[in-house]
């Protein structure tokens, strides 16, 4: 089974812990799961010990205080912690990318015109499957500059907001799927009570036909590539049902296509993904705000992990935040640190690893007073990806966990990322996509219920759905509606004209995307109801609507050394914009600049001063 090979000093043991404990998610699991000790079950590290313990840091005693008595830190979790704490944000994200894998997919969503991808069709993968030899080389395609377009003519249209967490419920076709419940105990019958619905293993007949099949395991596997852990009980707890009945099937699949080990026990699916190397634009966010996590908030979490995965399973918040004080920076130092603290703990909440967790610990966990939180010790195990145990540095980790052979790592960017363009590619890889530019991308969209959008600069995989992505553009929140109409100006004013040798990116000068994003904030903030404080600070919606661009894959960040420095435009944003004008209309807003009008050359002057 190809997998990331810096995980392979991860030892794996056999579910069940050696207290006899019943609660958490992964209670009686019989799955093999990952042990992040790398030394094996049997070997313990003195914590706070050894070339892993970062400088400076105590040991924490097994004889110390009852509430931090018994807390031993894993020693590769506590070297991730010092990586995470010494990286700069953008390498931070990548990291976390890395050793965690727990990144959601994303994808464009609506399609373009009619004419888009003319030989692709309805993705297909099997007997019916095209001949690999039959494939056409991509430069046979139309560029994406001046391609079929999905244009959103403004003023936007009104959209229901996206729900929170990404990915919907699995959706339940009563013509094609049964009921999926969560596993919640029966209620007694009562007048005032509905009858329940009777389980899916009692009502669904064994002759299930195969559509309903095929249905069932796309959900299953859109599921997992939107949320890599998935609980009985967690939010997407209607899910996990087809993802045991299927398990043998998707692991399969998963690792044939991805290179992806699937892992499932009774009471948690985990889906470990590997890493996308440099630049990947994955971070993770707080659950609730949206706030995006520093680097000293991916410490945190690593320190809390370190702890967690050898922690009991009732364990007190002020242990935990004196044991995590004791090996490393201390969470109560600064505000700073305990707003990451904050962070780190709330999506430990989320992930379902900490439970019975205040509000007030959320908000300041220094001040939350005594708590005794609840530890899912399976489900901290089923976190990280692997140890770091074969990196030398932050950026080793990076590069091992994006190497994979060329097909796989394709595969895998046109499974998680926007859109695949060959330019960003290696020469092996680009010479896989060249040869593979329509079996490749068919068999991963007829797994996932994608379609496949084929231009000359790359393959995009696009979801009409618009689930299987944690980003939705066009979005219904100020900042999407900026970017949306940011990046359609933009692209008519600098897409190159219809036989201009058209490359992947085009420079955009900082002066017009000013100009433009003021010409839009006036024609439409108040009109579209966008948020005040953004009207009141463009800084702040520029930075916004550009960021949210960036992650897109619409525009990227000039090269290092660049000057001024700036951001380049990439073909893939034409989609966006509307049918490509031989010259574009200047802009006419009070932000605009002037057009020059025809350029007339100056004369020439001799050396004595005199016109030639």
């Amino acid at each position: 089974m190809e997998q990331q090979e810096y995980a392979t000093g991860a030892a794996r043991t056999a579910g069940g812990t050696s207290d006899g404990r019943t609660g958490g998610a992964g209670r009686g699991t019989t799955t093999a799961v990952v042990v992040v000790r790398g030394s094996g079950p049997g070997h313990r590290v003195a914590p706070g010990t050894g070339a892993d313990a970062p400088k400076g840091a105590a040991p924490v005693h097994g004889s110390g205080s009852p509430s931090t008595a018994g807390l031993s830190p894993d020693p590769g979790l506590l070297r991730l912690a010092r990586w995470f704490a010494e990286a700069e944000p953008g390498t931070a994200d990548d990291l976390c990318a890395a050793s965690l894998g727990l990144y959601p997919a994303r994808h464009f969503g609506a399609p373009a015109g009619p004419a888009a991808a003319p030989a692709t069709g309805p993705a297909t993968a099997g007997p019916g499957a095209a001949d690999p030899s039959a494939a056409a080389p991509l430069t046979t395609e139309v560029s994406w500059w001046h391609g079929p377009t999905a244009h959103t003519p403004a003023p936007l249209r009104a959209r229901e907001p996206r729900p929170a967490g990404g990915l919907r419920r699995a959706r339940r076709d009563a013509a094609a799927l049964p009921v999926v419940l969560s596993g919640a105990k029966p209620g007694k019958p009562g007048r005032h009570r509905k009858p329940e619905r009777s389980r899916v293993t009692a009502t669904v007949p064994q002759d299930r036909s195969a559509a309903t099949t095929a249905a069932e395991r796309r959900i299953a596997a859109r599921l997992l590539l939107a949320h890599p852990l998935v609980t009985a009980s967690g939010p997407h707890a209607d899910g996990f049902p087809l993802i045991r009945r299927h398990r043998d099937w998707l692991a399969e699949r998963f690792d044939t296509l991805l290179g992806y080990r699937l892992v499932v026990g009774p009471w948690h699916a985990r889906l470990h993904k590997a890493g996308l190397g440099p630049g990947a634009t994955r971070r993770l966010e707080h659950p609730v705000t949206g706030a995006p996590f520093t680097p000293g908030g991916y410490a945190q979490l690593a320190l809390a992990l370190a702890l967690l995965v050898d922690a009991p399973e009732r364990l007190p918040l002020d242990g935990l935040l004196a044991a995590m004080d004791a090996v490393g920076p201390g969470p109560a130092a600064r505000p700073a640190d305990r707003a990451e603290l904050a962070m780190a703990l709330a999506v430990l909440a989320d992930w379902q690893v900490l439970t019975d967790l205040p509000a007030a610990a959320l908000a300041d966990p220094a001040a939350a007073g005594p708590t005794v939180l609840t530890v899912d010790r399976e489900l901290a195990r089923a976190v990280p990806v692997g140890p770091p145990a074969l990196a030398d540095d932050a950026t080793d980790l990076i590069r091992r966990a994006a190497e994979a052979e060329p097909g796989t790592a394709v595969r895998r960017r046109l499974a998680e990322t926007p859109a695949v363009l060959a330019a960003d590619l290696p020469e092996d890889q680009r010479a896989w996509l060249r040869d593979h530019g329509r079996t490749g991308p068919a068999a991963l969209a007829d797994f996932l219920g994608l379609e496949a959008e084929q231009r000359a600069e790359g393959v995009a995989l696009l979801d009409p759905a618009e689930e299987l992505t944690d980003l939705a553009l066009p979005g219904a929140d100020t900042a999407a509606q900026a970017a949306l109409l940011l990046v359609e100006r933009l692209v008519e004013e600098v897409r190159p004209l219809p036989g201009e040798t058209a490359g992947t990116d085009v420079p955009v000068p900082d002066a017009l995307i000013d100009g433009v994003l003021g010409d839009i904030a006036d024609e439409y903030g108040l009109p579209a109801g966008w948020r005040r404080d953004y009207l009141a600070d463009r800084t702040a919606l520029r930075r916004d609507a550009l960021d949210l661009l960036h992650r897109m894959g619409l525009i990227t960040p000039a090269p290092r050394g660049t000057r001024p420095p700036g951001w380049l435009l990439r073909a893939p944003a034409a989609r966006y914009a509307p049918a490509p004008d031989l010259l574009p209309v200047p802009g006419t807003g009070r932000h605009s600049r002037p057009d020059p009008g025809p350029t007339i050359p100056a004369p020439a002057i001799s050396r004595a001063g005199q016109p030639v």
